[in-house]
């Protein structure tokens, strides 16, 4: 998947269309579904795929995977209203050329209906018709855990990248939520949700490491999470991602942190160029934005390296990128 090429004026027109009609960007689930769409089931699903075409010949896979149980259903419908701002920055700003979303959505599998929703590959606006087929089922188990692990074995599994099979490049896979992963991904659970399964539980740890072959991975914590506040879920993220845990005190910021984060990991500006681009395209997140990578900004600065003695030979010293 992920031809042809991202309209404002056709994401204008269908939500004109909408204001108008009185019918909402999620229809499917506000108009009572309780199941997952068949677009969306990853059951039987071999591979979603994120492939090089005339229209984007180098292709960069960017994965959006949200928890949309309890206080996090308010996110998908910020990140729809806000799809133009992120592709608007990714793509006029030049953070990246060819880009490809996937949107999707996380429950709890020892409880929910719909654990696990998981888009298409998309450039143009199909990625829109994806969000508005995602179930905001708002469920969850309430035991602060939810199947993030799931979700991170079907990507690391069952999706395939061309950036990173013909050019070495991973992609970039956002998961945003305020619980923790279980600590292993059940065999059970994975046949029962997607189909084929291996023969074992796998632990988290063995995952991540699986699935930071192919993505840059980063887990983005919203302020007003029924979670959000409690060191644990700080501990439990930072053991498994280090820097790349996001705090966020503006949920509505989401799509700004994403294409900025991006922006930086491509090398395509620093934090005080993206926050003046926030300022041109008129946003109001950028005071939230910097907070939350700030941290990111500082892991990237340059650190000077000292000479080793001159007796060794060794070259004058000189500065890396963390």
């Amino acid at each position: 998947m992920g031809s042809g090429t991202w309209s404002t004026n056709v994401y204008d027109a269908a939500q004109n269309y909408r204001a108008s009609t009185g019918a909402s960007a999620f229809a499917y689930s506000d108009g009572g579904a309780t199941s997952t769409h068949a677009d969306l089931d990853p059951r039987g699903v071999t591979l979603r795929e994120s492939r090089d075409s005339d229209d984007h010949p180098e292709s960069l896979a960017i994965a959006v995977l949200f928890d949309v149980t309890g206080s996090m259903g308010t996110v998908p419908r910020t990140l729809q209203t806000k799809l133009p701002d992120l592709l608007g920055l990714l793509l006029r700003k030049g953070y990246v050329e060819h880009p490809h979303i996937m949107f999707g959505a996380v429950g709890d599998a020892t409880c929910d209906r719909a654990p696990l929703q998981v888009g298409q590959f998309e450039a143009d606006n199909r990625m829109d018709d994806d969000l508005g087929k995602i179930l905001l089922e708002g469920g969850g188990g309430g035991q602060m855990r939810e199947s993030y692990e799931l979700a991170m074995y079907f990507m690391a599994r069952h999706t395939a990248l061309d950036c990173f099979e013909k050019r070495g490049k991973r992609g970039y896979l956002f998961m945003i939520g305020d619980e923790l992963a279980y600590p292993k991904a059940k065999r059970r659970e994975i046949a029962k949700v997607i189909g084929a399964a291996p023969d074992d539980d796998i632990p988290i740890e063995d995952l991540i490491r699986e699935l930071q072959r192919m993505y840059d991975v980063y887990f983005i914590i919203p302020k007003g999470g029924y979670h959000s506040r409690d060191p644990k879920l700080k501990e439990f993220w930072r053991d498994l991602l280090g820097q790349h845990v996001l705090y966020l005190d503006d949920p509505g910021a989401v799509c700004e942190t994403i294409a900025l984060t991006i922006g930086l990991a491509e090398d395509a500006i620093d934090l005080d160029e993206g926050l003046a681009h926030l300022d041109e395209v008129g946003s109001d997140a950028g005071a939230s934005v910097s907070r939350a990578l700030a941290p990111l900004d500082a892991s990237r600065a340059p650190v000077a390296v000292s000479a080793a003695p001159p007796d060794l030979g060794s070259a004058p010293s000189a500065t890396t990128r963390l």
